[in-house]
């Protein structure tokens, strides 16, 4: 099996460097702008609820119906969410999560752990799916800390959560004998902005 697996492109949220996690932020004009169609359009390409990756799929792939696959969405940042760093620097909760290199429960939010499995687990079960139906081909539009709990947990390279991280409308090209293997493979990389 064949998968794409893509970051969603920017919005204004992010060009703040704000976390925007489950808050429901448009792609940006620039962000927009910042995006390509691809050369080639599948059927299905698979998204999340959140605007900014259907946005996105709707640029790259207009022609391709839109599966919302729930809990492939970001994580949820809680309190922190529409904040930035700067805005933070002194409150203790989010210094604490910091320190904790961001693998505890944000206040009102998730904690890695159980983001990680949520994507995880049903990232897993699209791809049991599409192999039951003989699929040999899969596109996802999602976040980027989808990519990297993914990549961190099924790449057959053992890698840092955080070394998986790619820029906005960017991808892993990515290979996999699913469910036989259920580790994938880095064929390459996949980027949708212009320029």
């Amino acid at each position: 099996m064949r998968i794409e697996l893509i970051r969603h492109g920017q919005t204004a949220l992010q060009a703040e460097r704000r976390y925007q996690g489950a808050t429901d932020a448009p792609l940006s004009p620039e962000g927009k702008r910042m995006l390509r169609r691809a050369e080639r359009c599948p059927d299905r390409v698979y998204v999340t609820p959140l605007l900014r990756t259907r946005q996105t799929a709707e640029i790259l792939f207009p022609e391709a119906e839109q599966t919302v696959i729930p809990d492939l969405r970001e994580m949820n940042f809680g309190d922190f969410e529409g904040r930035n760093y700067i805005e933070m620097a002194h409150d203790p909760d989010y210094r604490a999560w910091v320190d904790g290199m961001c693998r505890g429960r944000c206040p009102g939010g998730e904690d890695y752990q159980e983001f990680s499995a949520r994507v995880c687990d049903a990232f897993a079960a699209l791809l049991d799916h599409n192999a039951a139906r003989g699929e040999d081909s899969l596109v996802i539009v999602a976040h980027g800390g989808t990519q990297m709990a993914v990549m961190e947990r099924f790449a057959a390279e053992k890698r840092d959560y955080w070394s998986w991280q790619l820029p906005c409308g960017q991808g892993y090209l990515l290979e996999t004998d699913w469910p036989a293997d259920r580790r994938l493979h880095v064929a390459g990389r996949v980027d949708y902005t212009e320029g």
